[in-house]
């Protein structure tokens, strides 16, 4: 009897073992998870975040020069090349707070050229929630924006630079 009950034993000590293991690996696996969400800016998912579902939705129903919104300015540019054969990609927009009522909203476009080189533009927006307006704060996002019309004071046309008659 007693050579029985030594090799149950046996038998149950790797049984546990690989218990063990078991329970780690899924510990472990549980723990990168919740790091892996903890360290997530929000900034990747903004419709966590009301206010810059808000900004992003501004930006992309603004007009834009020769579209109605700037999403189709832009879903229209890739379309376009499509069609020629050539190949650009929209990547993901990003929204981050800048402070306050303020918002940056970014997005990527890829262009491949003629000779099958790359060519990267970042579009970049401020959106002031506050205010419900966005400014174009880079030089690819300018080129799509359409400037707003200085309202001079008064009614008056601004004035001439010096030495203009």
């Amino acid at each position: 009897m007693s050579t029985n009950d030594s090799s149950a034993g046996s038998a149950r000590a790797p049984l546990s073992t690989v218990k063990v293991v078991h329970y780690a690996v899924v510990a472990l696996l549980v723990l990168g998870g919740l790091y892996y969400l903890w360290l997530t800016p929000p900034s990747l998912n903004p419709m966590a975040d009301s206010r810059a579902a808000e900004a992003l939705a501004l930006v992309q129903t603004h007009r834009a020069q020769g579209y109605p919104t700037i999403l189709q300015a832009m879903t229209e540019h890739v379309r376009s090349m499509k069609e020629r054969d050539r190949v650009a990609r929209l990547g993901e927009w990003r929204v981050k707070q800048v402070e306050g009522d303020l918002y940056e909203v970014r997005v990527q476009l890829r262009d491949q050229g003629l000779m099958g080189q790359w060519f990267e533009r970042e579009f970049i927006w401020h959106a002031n929630l506050s205010l419900k307006k966005i400014n174009a704060a880079s030089l690819p996002a300018d080129g799509i924006t359409p400037k707003e019309p200085d309202a001079a004071p008064g009614g008056s046309p601004p004035p001439l630079p010096l030495g203009a008659t």
